[in-house]
């Protein structure tokens, strides 16, 4: 999947200024997508989170973390970027096998 950014999809406007919801709307945005694809966060093998600041890693993480079975959660890489779309804080993107 391409990578999601806090958008909300119902009216194109970021969710901005709170971490934790901004990395929610990322998490719900990427699970619209597998559904869409009759696919669910179990079928995802690999994810690459991006990060316009890597202090911001552990709360991004423990939303991520909220979404997968720690034993059975996918390889995760994490970077941080000089610049995201729309000068967003965080983008997730998911490969998922069905």
């Amino acid at each position: 999947m391409s990578g999601q950014i806090p958008l909300d999809p119902a009216t194109m406007e970021l969710i901005e200024g709170d971490l934790e919801k901004e990395t929610i709307q990322v998490m719900e945005n990427l699970k619209a997508v597998l559904e869409a694809a009759q696919m669910t966060f179990e079928h995802v093998v690999k994810t690459s989170i991006f990060l316009s600041d890597m202090n911001n890693f552990v709360e991004v993480n423990k939303v991520y973390a909220k979404y997968f079975n720690e034993e059975t959660a996918p390889a995760r890489e994490t970077v941080e970027v000089a610049n995201l779309p729309k000068f967003v804080r965080v983008e997730i993107s998911m490969t998922a096998v069905a």
